[in-house]
């Protein structure tokens, strides 16, 4: 698939404004065009180091079954940057190719106020080549090389540069070498468990270019705001409020229904801001949650759900540690939070699997992802444990994942779609 750039907009937006019509003309996109899907190796592989049992036997009965595209999978970042680097055509054609009903752009705005496909605004300096570019002489902090027991650094945004310029770089695997003496030594880095096989020059994507290509397959979207790391008002004259809105505006120009766009933010008033301004997409954004990442604070998260409920929020996405617990005999259950969030009617969705590398040593450095499950996880085979916990007792809507075939899988396999 090709993707053509638009054309760059210059200057500040004006003031936000409520979109006066809805588009229709593509109806709710609840079909999608047919996919040959493919799932690899790694599915069987996980099924074969699961220990014996009924979900063991009934996962492996689906092995040779046909598998359909379902919204179930999620494609984080892409869907596929165990291998491909994140925020890229690459990543999201992989994990389309591998069932990802819903595929994700991270929203940030380059130095033009236009919107592109990042995890963070300020991450350009691991994420891309950036620092090995003359672009890298614009970061906010160019590339300083390791020295007298100092480690190289970097900071690169997307607002230091041009949307025009931004596109002149190639995304990689995100990680970089802290021992680095030149731009080029800084952009290793890359996890044992990734490889970078595939991140020779991956495409960066503005997120109307990322609407077009999902849309080219009648596929659903997630768009997620990033907070800004600039000062806002951006340059004194673009507000948080043309942020948020600008995201709504261009789905509408490109004629998306909004039952097809599943917003999301970690800011609760982005999200109130959608439901008050563009409620037909308010209706179906989504509030991520970090708010219990500090010890002691995952019972005050869970006490927060009862206002986001009130407010009008419908949809919370914690991450996987909030929702599970380990009983006393090893086995994955769901937690107060996950008890709590559905007591008040709300729907969930998680975020992220695959993100760990090898299981037996995630849960030995006591992973981000499998902190509150550590006691009950030992090998990869457990990874579709968890899936089955969350989909069957927490029973989430959607699950992220960094390789979109293991979720395909098991979705299909129990006729989630």
């Amino acid at each position: 698939m090709q993707i053509t750039v638009s054309s760059v907009i210059h200057g500040a937006l004006a003031a936000a404004t409520v979109a006066s019509a809805i588009p229709t003309s593509r109806g709710k996109g609840q079909s999608h065009a047919r996919l040959n899907i493919e799932l690899g190796p790694r599915v069987e592989y996980l099924i074969n180091d699961m220990d014996k049992g009924w979900l063991k036997n009934k996962l492996s009965s689906c092995l040779d079954n046909e598998v359909a595209t379902t919204k179930f999978s999620i494609g984080h970042r892409g869907g596929a940057c165990l291998q491909f680097p994140e925020e890229t055509l690459e990543s999201h054609m992989a994990g389309m190719r591998m069932g990802a009903g819903i595929e994700e752009c991270d929203v940030a705005f380059t130095r033009d106020r236009e919107l592109v496909c990042r995890h963070d605004q300020c991450d350009l300096h691991t994420t891309t080549n950036i620092v090995a570019t003359p672009l890298g002489a614009k970061c906010t902090t160019p590339f300083q090389p390791a020295s007298g027991g100092k480690a190289a650094t970097a900071y690169c945004c997307t607002s230091d540069i041009t949307l025009a310029e931004f596109k002149t770089l190639c995304g990689k695997m995100d990680g970089f070498n802290a021992s680095a003496t030149t731009p080029e030594d800084y952009l290793h880095g890359t996890p044992s468990w990734r490889t970078d096989l595939y991140a020779t020059c991956a495409t960066v994507l503005s997120h109307k270019e990322f609407i077009q290509a999902i849309d080219a397959r009648g596929l659903q979207f997630t768009s997620e705001l990033k907070q800004p790391r600039v000062p806002m008002p951006f340059e004194g004259n673009y507000t948080t409020e043309q942020y948020e809105q600008q995201i709504v505006d261009e789905y509408i120009e490109a004629g998306i229904h909004p039952s097809r766009v599943w917003l999301q933010s970690f800011v609760f008033q982005d999200v109130a801001y959608w439901l008050k301004h563009a409620p037909q997409f308010g209706k179906q954004a989504i509030l991520l949650d970090e708010s219990g990442d500090a010890p002691g604070t995952i019972d005050g998260a869970a006490a927060n759900l009862t206002f986001y409920k009130s407010s009008g929020v419908r949809i919370v996405a914690p991450p996987v540690p909030y929702l599970l617990s380990v009983d006393d005999k090893g086995e994955y259950v769901p937690s107060h939070y996950a008890k709590t969030a559905k007591k008040l009617g709300l729907d969930i969705i998680t975020w992220s699997l695959e993100r760990s590398g090898p299981l037996k040593q995630a849960a030995a450095q006591g992973d981000y992802y499998y902190s509150t499950i550590v006691n009950g996880t030992h090998k990869d085979g457990d990874l579709f444990r968890v899936i089955d916990v969350l989909a069957r007792q927490v029973g989430v809507l959607g699950i992220f994942s960094d390789w979109s075939a293991s979720v395909t899988f098991y979705a299909n396999c129990f006729g989630l779609f």
